[in-house]
């Protein structure tokens, strides 16, 4: 058997070498001990290692790899801790499988794998699942997918928080936290993921982002009547969606979902099942004059039932950011001076509070809302109250026709 001291350029003369048909030979390198270049009558050249492996008294040889996958000091590289590991009694086919487990075990308990895990088992059955799932792709797996959720920090956690604050979504900053520590603490109860803490257990909201304070923000009559005109300039399903929460005053997220098998029209009366409700309760909303104008505008689907979808109604529309652009720069247009900034949930809390200047009972108003019952009413009354919310709903669908279209002053 011939030692050299090989070199690429005589590892690559060997498939030259004058030999016998289906002769198959070693050359042995003569830098560390055992390394053996083995060319194949096919030519190709596969780099081994003759050794006593696991403790056997006659030497083998083992693969290490091709010439060409490896270089030549890789597999120098490779020859040495080989040697190294059977020095110290360990064989290195155990160890490089050990290994391989290892990294099978690091990409089972990555952050993306587990938070898939999370999206599937546990926050797709909440009722902000879109919300939930949406915010944990774009604000955490997108950073730190690839790494081990073990390996997550309290700084890490710190930086997603601060980033958020920085561009003006506060508000955003805590739902953050509360998505980041729920699926933290969900995998800690599942004990499968090597954790044994949470890096969020510390984190104060109070102290990382700052005080939550409750939002005041209410759109004022001029400002509902651009809304309303930049809603009607708008596309559907972002036009009519827009009209249908100042019209119901109903979350963003139980009208942008709604399905049309929620709506019976005969009767003019859409029921909000449980499951897309705060309260878990169902939630029955009369449908006004102008309401129902809206709804027999909408496109039917063959595909889905979804009121409000960009997929033929398969799926609900779920992105607002856009739209919102949009919406704002409509209004602007309409209003002498850029509206002081605001979120579409202020739409909301701006129907709650025209409806306090109606002469509506308080308790109808909440109801209207979806709040629940206070105290022991929520116990001992069981009235649906669908005249009282109808009457309700109707008044401010009139006073809303006297804002979007005001009479002319010019009265003769």
């Amino acid at each position: 058997m011939a030692t050299r001291s090989l070199t690429d350029r005589t590892i690559k003369a060997l498939e030259n070498k004058p030999a016998k048909v289906g002769t198959t030979y070693d050359v042995r390198d003569g830098v560390v001990p055992g390394l053996h270049v083995r060319v194949m009558p096919s030519g190709q050249r596969t780099f081994v290692l003759v050794a006593r492996f696991g403790g056997s008294k006659n030497p083998t040889r083992r693969r290490l790899g091709a010439y060409g996958e490896l270089t030549l000091e890789e597999a120098r590289q490779k020859a040495r801790h080989w040697l190294d590991l059977i020095g110290r009694g360990v064989d290195p086919k155990h160890e490089e499988e050990r290994q391989r487990q290892a990294a099978l075990r690091k990409q089972e308990n990555s952050f993306a794998v587990v938070s898939e895990e999370f999206i599937k088992r546990h926050a797709s059955k909440l009722r902000k699942s879109a919300t939930i799932e949406r915010e944990l792709r774009h604000e955490f797996i997108s950073r730190w997918g690839d790494r081990p959720i073990t390996d997550i920090s309290q700084h890490d956690v710190v930086s997603v928080l601060d980033a958020a604050v920085d561009r003006g979504a506060f508000y955003q900053a805590h739902n953050l936290l509360g998505h980041c520590r729920g699926l933290f603490n969900w995998a800690l109860a599942r004990g499968i993921y090597g954790l044994e803490k949470s890096p969020c257990d510390r984190l104060k909201p109070q102290a990382v982002i700052g005080r939550r304070l409750a939002r005041q923000r209410i759109l004022s009559d001029d400002e509902i009547r651009a809304l309303w005109a930049a809603a009607e300039a708008m596309r559907y399903p972002y036009g009519p969606l827009l009209k249908m929460l100042l019209i119901t005053g109903q979350r963003r997220s139980e009208v942008s979902e709604a399905r049309w098998s929620e709506f019976d029209l005969a009767k003019k009366l859409w029921v909000i099942p449980p499951t897309r409700m705060k309260t878990n309760a169902a939630h029955e909303v009369p449908l006004s004059h102008e309401a129902m104008k809206v709804l027999v505008s909408l496109p039917r689907f063959n595909r889905g039932d979804a009121l409000f979808s960009s997929t033929y109604g398969v799926k609900p529309v779920n992105g607002f950011a856009r739209a919102k652009e949009i919406l704002d720069r409509e209004m602007t247009a309409r209003l002498p001076i850029a509206p002081s900034p605001y979120v579409l949930h202020d739409i909301r809390r701006s129907v709650r509070t025209h409806l306090s200047a109606l002469p509506i009972p308080d308790l109808v108003r909440e109801l209207v809302i979806s709040h629940t019952k206070p105290g022991l009413h929520r116990v001992y009354d069981q009235h649906r109250y669908i005249v009282e919310k109808r009457h309700a709903l109707d008044l401010w669908g009139a006073r809303l026709r006297d804002i979007v279209q005001p009479a002319p002053d010019n009265i003769v």
